[in-house]
């Protein structure tokens, strides 16, 4: 028997086919088709400024629905848009759409998306003007100074008074075997890290591939050791991922790995996968550093703790 189809369904699917192909004419390779049957899209946006040039990557789901009676499903991935900024960019999302209910707004979407980053660049070029100015003066206190006190700053803030001589150097970012399951898919990427400088450097060099960049959620952990301090650098992201990313910098602590990072990619398929999830994400990551030679076995690690992994040729100072 064939399928009946909500005459208002069809037409909104005629309008998501409409609309689909004026984006695609509009934007070209920046628009993505992810899955068509299941109407998932993402577009890569751009500041377009020379300097402080920001990116981010919209990913949409449209409903059956959309645009007559709910508004599309979407994620934006930056590893720079958090807290505050993010949901103030949400709030002007949704002003969009209460003000053109009804309509296709995806166009007003990106638009209003790329007027953000060229707001949030400015921005950021006046902050890099100030902080320059600021370090030259805080550089000449300094010189009649004592080194900063670590144990009052905390471990997470000590490496902004840290000198890192192989801080431009880009380290090697590998890439894992991917987990699907229920049209999720999770693949883990692994790089290592010695200064906090190299984890947005592999941050914005996994951005670049339009794949990635289209994943729902980029969770990374990363931890760094400190030899002349005894103590770690580490930090986590969610990227949207509720918990993901303080459970995944917990795997990393269990297995006692340091000097690295770990980025897990999920593509969300439309099936909530609820605690598997964070069973997916950290096999990936546990598998990678397998690969990679962070762990000596899945037994060992588990009991004693994981090996640092060390390029060749060269010993712990």
């Amino acid at each position: 028997m064939a399928d009946i189809i909500n005459p208002e369904n069809e037409e909104d699917l005629q309008a998501q086919i409409e609309e689909v192909e004026a984006l695609s004419s509009i934007y070209g390779d920046e628009w993505c088709v992810i899955d068509e049957a299941s109407r998932i899209f993402c577009i890569k946006i751009s500041s377009d400024a020379e300097e402080q040039k920001l990116t981010a990557c919209l990913q949409i789901i449209l409903p059956p629905d959309y645009p007559s009676a709910a508004p599309p499903i979407y994620q934006i991935n930056a590893a720079w848009l958090r807290g505050s900024e993010r949901a103030k960019l949400a709030n002007s999302l949704e002003d969009i759409y209460v003000e053109h209910a009804g309509e296709s707004i995806l166009y007003l979407w990106v638009e209003r998306i790329r007027d953000f980053l060229v707001e949030k660049s400015h921005c950021s070029e006046s902050v890099v003007q100030q902080e320059e100015v600021n370090r030259t003066a805080e550089e000449e206190v300094e010189d009649d100074e004592d080194a900063p006190d670590f144990s009052i700053l905390g471990v997470e803030k000590a490496h902004l008074f840290v000198d890192q001589p192989n801080d431009e150097e880009m380290p090697p970012v590998k890439h894992g075997s991917p987990i699907t399951d229920r049209r999720s898919t999770f693949q883990p990427h692994l790089a290592p890290v010695v200064t906090p400088r190299q984890v947005k450097m592999v941050l914005e060099k996994l951005y670049e591939n339009k794949k990635i960049a289209s994943a729902t959620h980029n969770i990374y952990a990363y931890r760094i050791y400190c030899e002349d301090k005894h103590s770690f650098l580490q930090d986590c992201e969610d990227d949207g991922e509720t918990a993901a990313g303080g459970r995944l910098l917990h795997l990393l602590q269990i297995l006692d790995v340091r000097n690295v990072m770990v980025v897990v990619s999920r593509w969300y398929g439309g099936i909530l996968l609820g605690p598997d999830r964070f069973k997916h994400i950290n096999n990936c990551a546990r598998n990678i550093l397998m690969e990679e030679g962070y762990l000596t076995s899945t037994d060992e690690a588990c009991k004693s703790g994981a090996k640092t992994k060390r390029p060749k040729g060269k010993k712990a100072k």
